[in-house]
Parts: structure tokens; sequence; C-alpha cells
């Protein structure tokens, strides 16, 4: 059975079994071997496709995850441009920052190479912005996954634990009062709570089409970061501060 064929049939089980344990989607292809379905998860993972959760757990990504780059940039767009203007009001010259992957965060990081900043980033959508940069712009490099356009992983995170920034603002698939602020993947989620954890002040950039919506993994606690939005929600304002036009303060 060639690769393709064996990822194709782990998807459709996924589609009528939701989730399912490695050992049991052995049991359902007996003629491939455990390594090789190992493999093949890593594959589809890596093509945000499915998710590896703990426990040997692997379930569809839900339909937030499953929303590519180039259809994400064309969604919502009046409200992220009106996000990243808030976002760029709040960067002052010579500060030392880092912008996420996502599409928010690709609009951001138009509106400020030209800035006398540095910027270090995980989205590779940088290396599509064209001409003679002011910034100071470092791509820092690790796993890529061409569907979010964004790097992860083991050497991402040895780098980034070296680093420190004055401000750092970050994507994301959901905002939940509960849960707060969440990601389909835990290599995205590691990686957020490192870059927390270095930055003076964190911002969440996400538009309100994202509010109270849940994905699989808690990046971050709505305490550990201010949400630049395009709407207020005063549920989500209860656990951190929230920046939005000044139309829709409450």
């Amino acid at each position: 059975m060639l690769p393709v064929e064996r990822q194709n049939k782990i998807l459709t089980i996924l589609k009528n079994n939701k989730m399912i344990k490695l050992d049991e989607l052995h049991k359902q292809i007996p003629e491939v071997s455990l390594s090789t379905l190992r493999r093949d998860i890593k594959v589809l993972e890596k093509k945000g496709k499915i998710e590896y959760l703990f426990g040997g757990a692997i379930q569809l990504v839900s339909k937030i995850g499953e929303i590519s780059f180039i259809k994400k940039a064309t969604m919502h767009l009046q409200e992220k441009e009106e996000i990243c203007k808030l976002a760029s009001s709040i960067i002052q010259d010579h500060d030392t920052i880092y912008i996420d992957s996502g599409s928010t965060c690709t609009l951001l990081l138009k509106q400020i190479v030209n800035r006398q900043v540095v910027i270090y980033t995980t989205n590779t959508q940088v290396c599509s912005i064209l001409g003679d940069l002011v910034a100071d712009v470092v791509l820092i490099g690790g796993n890529y996954n061409g569907f979010t356009s964004s790097l992860t992983g083991s050497l991402t995170e040895a780098t980034l634990k070296d680093l420190h920034f004055d401000k750092a603002f970050f994507g994301i698939s959901g905002v939940n009062a509960e849960t707060g602020y969440m990601t389909p993947s835990i290599e995205e989620s590691s990686k957020k709570r490192i870059i927390s954890q270095r930055s003076i002040q964190s911002y969440i950039l996400c538009d309100s089409s994202k509010f109270g919506v849940t994905s699989t993994v808690s990046a971050l606690q709505l305490k550990e970061a201010t949400l630049i939005s395009d709407q207020f929600d005063s549920e989500i304002a209860e656990g951190t501060q929230m920046i939005v036009p000044k139309t829709f303060k409450s």
C-alpha cells in the first residue's frame, strides 16, 4: 500500500470514528505495521489534518484547524486590519518584538517592517515581503508546517529560550472565558508559552469571530496576555485586559 493510500485510509477511519486509539487503528489496518502507522500519523499531523493527543488518541483537527492560511487571510479582513492598527500603535521604535504565525500576525508584520524595530518571528510568510526593510527581521528555524506557514519544534524552542522580547504578538484559534486562548496544536501552544515567559508584555490578536470558540489545546490563560480585538466582550474582559476600537469600548 502506498503512503498516500495508507494516509487516506487513516483519514477515512477517523471521519467515521472522530477519535481512535493507535492500537484500535492498527486493528482496522492490520496489514500496516505500527511503526509505519506512526510515521503516517506524523505526516498527517504536520499537514494539519489530524491531532495526536496525550494518551495515544488520534482525531481529525477541529474545523478551526482545518482552515488553511490562504483561506484565513481572506476572512474578516477589515476587522483584522483594525486590530493590526491598534497593535502597531503599541509598538515603539527600537522595540524587540516577537510576531507569531497566522493571518492577522502576517498583516501586522507587513505594517511594521519599515519601522525601526527588531522583529523575531516563526511566520514563514515574512519571506514573501519584498523590498528594502527598515526593521531587522530574524526568522527562527524549526519544523515547517506549510498548512499554517509556521515553524515549531525542538529547534525553535531551543532558540527561543535564549531570547527576550519587549512585546510579543500571538495569533490563536479561539478564546474562551473558561479555557483561555486556544490552538489546535500542542507544538504551537508550547511555543507560545515559552515566548510569553520571555516577553515583558504579551498580546493576542483575535477578531471577534473567535470569541467563545474552543480548540484542542489551551495555550495561555486569559490573564497572561492582553487581548486586542475589533469588539468588546464583557465575559472575556473579566479575565483579561482588552484593547478595542473606541467605538466598541463599554
